[in-house]
């Protein structure tokens, strides 16, 4: 088959394995949620109660974050993989005895708060193995192969989980998701990692800690195109998170809307992302800005909600801007920053695009009632244009590539690979 041809991105053992175990893991911890939701709720617990469990799961992994950078950089990645993942299956298995009805929620809260210590270590890790996989010119069809995958699972993996805790309940559903973690980790037992090329001698832990916030800092599009996304998830993606439920069962009295325009969402993102894959273009980072640009026709549809249809298509198309970022951030990172320092780059982007997002969420309520619904979303899209074209000033973003000072062949850190 031309499929597996050698060459093509699936004649890779190890990265066929690698997308294997994603895509598995993502199915499983897809349903999680919904498993978690209809237990809390089951046993006495509110949306606050809910909140902030589920809030705990998100505070662990940014706190993490740079720690599980180090050690994705200390240890060969598929290692702190297979570590985390063994570690979330055995949190969800202990959840089907501590969601027993009698149990307190801050057990519930403690067991999603070590997930998310569990999420720093395989995010961190996840990012920064797909170079030792696949050679150079493969990175972006592998990013996005690995993201349409994970795309997918988070469709279909909610609906799995909600036919478990129909079939099952809620506490039982927790079995799913550690066997999909359990399954998934199987795969990365396979993979042979190449580690041959790096072998340097360790630092002391917070020196080490200390270089991945420097490297974020000596490469300015890096550090910039991190601030962006962060603040730009904090203000725009919360609100039109926040709202699109809450406007789609005010106007239309149903749920269709909403659970339609998220699908739609990731299906124009899947779209986009495998365009930008086939189609070549001079300046990554400023089409990837640009692009990401539209991404506020998700909240001005909001403004003006005429119909369910309206709303849904302008999520599509919505969900395009994202495709650029999922086609060439990742394969930027990985090229551009030294083989030894991308787990905690990795972790650091982690950490800022998951921390501020639930501040914003938070945010939302008090920020409705203060400046007005309609109000509130024409605000977040003008900033959301405003701060993405503030960032094009920074050297490399243009490029995702810092440029070459004269006389100084050393410029980029990415020259050191």
């Amino acid at each position: 088959m031309k499929l597996f041809e050698p060459g093509s991105l699936w004649s890779y053992k190890g990265y066929r394995l690698f997308w294997l175990s994603n895509t598995i893991f993502v199915f499983g911890a897809s349903a999680f949620p919904i498993a978690l939701a209809v237990t809390v709720l089951d046993a006495g617990g509110t949306a606050t109660t809910l909140g902030l469990i589920l809030g705990a799961r998100v505070l662990s992994g940014v706190v993490f974050a740079p720690f599980a950078g180090v050690w994705a950089d200390r240890l060969p990645r598929r290692n702190v993989m297979i570590g985390a993942d063994l570690f979330r299956s055995a949190v969800v298995i202990s959840m089907v005895f501590v969601s027993a009805p009698s149990m307190p929620h801050y057990l519930l809260g403690l067991a999603v708060f070590l997930m998310g210590l569990g999420d720093a270590f395989g995010a961190a890790a996840a990012g920064a193995i797909v170079p030792s996989l696949v050679p150079d010119e493969k990175l972006p069809a592998a990013n996005v192969a690995r993201n349409i995958s994970t795309k997918g699972a988070t469709i279909i993996g909610p609906g799995i989980g909600g036919a478990a805790v129909f079939l099952v309940g809620g506490r039982f559903t927790f079995i799913f998701t550690a066997c999909a973690f359990a399954i998934g980790t199987y795969f990365l037992f396979k993979i042979q990692e190449d580690i041959s090329s790096d072998k340097r001698k360790q630092e002391p832990f917070f020196t080490e800690l200390k270089e991945g916030l420097r490297t974020v800092r000596d490469i300015p599009w890096i550090g910039a195109m991190i601030v962006m996304a962060s603040l730009q998830l904090m203000v725009v993606i919360a609100a039109e998170t926040v709202l699109l439920p809450v406007i789609t069962r005010r106007e239309f009295d149903s749920n269709t809307p909403f659970a339609l325009s998220a699908a739609a969402f990731s299906v124009g993102s899947i779209i986009s992302a495998i365009l930008c894959v086939k189609i070549k273009v001079k300046h990554e980072g400023y089409v990837s800005i640009f692009v990401w640009m539209f991404i506020v026709i998700a909240p001005l549809a909001l403004v003006f909600p005429i119909s369910g249809t309206f709303i849904v298509i302008a999520y599509l198309f919505a969900g395009f801007s994202v495709g650029p970022w999922e086609a060439w951030w990742s394969s930027a990172v990985q090229r551009e920053v030294p083989a030894h320092l991308q787990g905690r780059v990795f972790s650091i982007d982690h950490m800022g695009t998951a921390g501020l997002m639930p501040i914003g969420m938070a945010l939302i309520g008090p920020a409705v009632a203060l400046f007005g619904e309609k109000e509130l979303l024409i605000g977040a899209s003008i900033f959301h244009v405003l701060i993405g074209l503030a960032i094009l000033r920074v050297p490399g973003v243009k490029d995702m590539k810092m440029p070459k000072k004269e006389n100084d062949a050393d410029y980029s850190l990415g020259e050191q690979k």
